[in-house]
C-alpha cells in the first residue's frame, strides 16, 4: 500500500532506462534533495556539521569510489588512505600557488591529479589480482605516505611538516579556513557528494561499467566477449581515484584545515573506507552512502549513549565501537554480503507486496 508502482507505464526507451524509472522512487528523492539543501542549512549546528554531516558526504564521496573499484570492478585495493593523501596535498598546493583561483576547481583538479596516480598504481592489476592486488595496492599506500612525510617540497618546507589549508571562498562566502560558517561547508561539500553519486550513477549504468563488471564476474571470459581488460581495470582505477582524491581535498581543505599525513591519512583510514562499503554493500552506490552514514554516526550514537549517559570510560567506548565494527563485518559477509543495501531492497519488495503474503 505504501509502495506500488502499478499504472506507472514507460513508453520510450529513455523513460524506462532513467535513474528512477519509478515516480514514487523519482519524488522521494527529490523530497530528500529538496530538504537537503533548502532545510538542513538553516537548522544545523557547528556540532552536527562537524560531528556528523561534513564526514558523512566526505566518506561517502571516498566510499563510491572505493566501490566502483572493488564493487564493480572487482579489484582489492587497500591504497584508499593514501590517494585521499593525494587529493589532500595535490589541493593545498594549488592553493598555495594559484591563490587567485577558485577552490572549487582546486578540487576538481587534486581529483585529476589523483586520477593520474591511481592509473599509475593500478597498472599492477593487469597482471595480479586478488591478494597479490591488495598486497601492491598497500604498498601504495605506504609509500605515498613516506613520501609527503619525506619530500618537503609537499608541505612548503613547513617546520611541522603539516599542510594548512589558507582561506578561500565561494561566491564571497569563506569555505575554507577557521572564520567558515557551517551552513557553507555543508552547501559546498553537498555540491560535490550529489555530483559524485550522479556521475557514479550514470557511468555504472552505461557501457563502461558494463565493462567493469564484466571483468568482475570473470575477467577471461569478459576479454573473450571483447572487453578490453587494460581499459576496463585502468578506467575504474582512475575514476576510483578521482572519487577519492575529490574527498581527499574536501576532508583537507573544508573539514580538517590542518593535516599530518600520517596521522590522518595512514592505513587505519584505508580500512574504514573499506569496511564502510562492505557493511553498505558491494557494487550498490546507496550502499556507500549507507555505508559511510553507518561508519559516522556510530561513533556519536555511543558517545551520547556510553559516555554521556552510561558515564563509561572514553577508550572503553571506543574498544566497543571496534567490537561492533568488526562482528558486524563478519555478519554481514557471512549472512548478507551485499549489504544494507540489499536489506533496503528486501524492505522495498515487502512494501510491494504489503499486505499480501505472495
Amino acid at each position: 500500500m505504501f509502495y506500488r508502482e502499478a499504472g506507472d507505464f514507460s513508453t520510450t526507451y529513455p523513460q524506462d532506462s532513467q535513474t528512477f524509472p519509478i515516480k514514487f522512487d523519482r519524488y522521494r528523492y527529490y523530497v530528500v534533495l529538496a530538504v537537503a539543501v533548502l532545510v538542513m542549512p538553516f537548522v544545523m549546528t557547528d556540532y552536527l556539521v562537524n560531528s556528523i554531516f561534513l564526514p558523512f558526504l566526505i566518506y561517502a564521496i571516498a566510499a563510491i569510489g572505493l566501490n566502483i573499484l572493488t564493487g564493480y570492478c572487482g579489484q582489492v585495493s587497500l591504497g584508499t588512505g593514501g590517494f585521499m593523501a593525494v587529493g589532500a596535498y595535490a589541493c593545498y598546493k594549488l592553493m598555495t600557488a594559484f591563490p587567485d583561483v577558485n577552490i572549487f576547481f582546486h578540487v576538481i583538479l587534486a581529483g585529476g591529479i589523483t586520477a593520474m596516480v591511481g592509473t599509475l598504481f593500478g597498472l599492477p592489476s593487469l597482471r595480479i589480482k586478488g591478494f597479490y592486488l591488495a598486497v601492491a595496492t598497500l604498498a601504495a599506500q605506504f609509500f605515498l605516505v613516506w613520501l609527503f612525510n619525506k619530500v618537503s617540497w609537499f608541505y612548503n618546507y613547513s617546520a611541522s611538516g603539516q599542510i594548512n589549508a589558507p582561506e578561500r571562498t565561494v561566491f564571497g562566502i569563506e569555505v575554507t579556513g577557521p572564520n567558515t560558517e557551517a551552513w557553507a561547508t555543508y552547501l559546498f561539500c553537498l555540491v560535490f557528494t550529489v555530483g559524485a553519486a550522479i556521475l557514479a550513477r550514470n557511468l555504472t549504468r552505461g557501457s563502461v561499467g558494463r565493462e567493469w563488471m564484466a571483468i568482475r564476474d570473470m575477467d577471461i571470459a569478459a576479454e573473450i566477449i571483447g572487453v578490453n581488460p587494460l581499459r576496463a581495470k585502468l578506467t575504474a582505477f582512475a575514476v576510483s581515484s578521482f572519487f577519492v582524491g575529490v574527498s581527499g581535498a574536501l576532508f583537507f581543505a573544508v573539514y580538517l584545515g590542518a593535516v599530518e599525513v600520517g596521522e590522518v591519512f595512514g592505513i587505519t583510514k584505508s580500512f574504514l573506507v573499506l569496511f564502510m562499503i562492505i557493511i553498505g554493500g558491494l557494487g550498490s552506490i546507496f550502499g556507500s552512502f549507507a555505508g559511510a552514514a553507518f561508519l559516522v554516526v556510530l561513533p556519536v550514537v555511543l558517545k551520547i549513549v556510553g559516555v554521556d549517559l552510561l558515564g563509561w570510560p572514553t577508550d572503553i567506548v571506543a574498544h566497543f565501537q571496534l567490537v561492533i565494527v568488526g562482528g558486524l563485518i563478519i555478519m554481514f559477509l557471512i549472512l548478507e554480503p551485499h549489504g544494507l543495501a540489499q536489506l533496503w531492497r528486501v524492505a522495498k519488495e515487502k512494501l510491494r507486496l504489503w499486505p499480501f503474503p505472495h
